[in-house]
């Protein structure tokens, strides 16, 4: 996607601070974060939303689980807790329509958020 901020992430027309790379996705830092942790982990192949995933992606989103929990162990804050969050359509907050999981942690979160 030629507009796609993400994309431009990850063919690294844009720069990033890179966490993790893979052949499936990128971590990599937040630049607008909303907590003191805030990593993007962000398939390379351009998936709008959560609505457009198919059973083929079934492993995909778990290997982004498994990463984000492996991000949390090397930050220190796996004990502590942390949160994922996939947001999807402008309804829930999704603002840049390329599918990824957030990892948030170093704050309190309280449910329901507000």
């Amino acid at each position: 996607m030629d507009d796609c901020i993400f994309c431009k992430i990850l063919e690294k027309k844009i720069p990033s601070q890179r966490v993790v790379e893979t052949p499936e996705f990128v971590a990599f830092k937040d630049v607008n974060p909303q907590a003191p942790n805030h990593i993007l982990i962000v398939p390379r192949r351009h998936i709008p939303t959560v609505n457009d995933l198919t059973e083929g992606d079934k492993i995909l989103i778990g290997e982004m689980v498994l990463q984000a929990q492996s991000i949390a162990k090397d930050l220190g804050i796996s004990e502590e807790g942390y949160r994922l969050v996939l947001n999807c359509n402008r309804g829930a907050g999704q603002t840049v329509f390329h599918l990824h999981l957030h990892l948030l942690a170093g704050r309190p979160f309280s449910w329901p958020p507000g």
